[in-house]
């Protein structure tokens, strides 16, 4: 166990994950969109993409509009969008 390594490891966690959240709340930025559709406009995966906007709606970043959207596989998935408290 080396505790740098541990600490450099956290350290680029939380970057890739502040750097995947700015991209999302971009892709966000220009309309609603599904987990797909933004997986789509950022290159995210969907999986990477489905762990960040939990993380940005805890945050109250962004927020369900009460819509569901056609995923890439026909399912039903939420729509997301910049929570409006967040553009205040």
């Amino acid at each position: 166990f080396d505790p740098q390594t541990s600490r450099d490891a956290a350290e680029s966690a939380r970057e890739l994950a502040a750097r995947h959240h700015r991209i999302i709340l971009d892709a966000l930025s220009r309309g609603p969109a599904g987990k797909d559709r933004i997986a789509a406009l950022t290159c995210l995966s969907g999986t990477q993409v489905a762990r960040r906007t939990c993380e940005l709606h805890r945050a109250g970043l962004i927020e369900p509009t009460g819509r569901t959207v056609a995923s890439t596989a026909g399912r039903q998935e939420r729509e997301w969008r910049i929570a409006i408290s967040a553009g205040r």
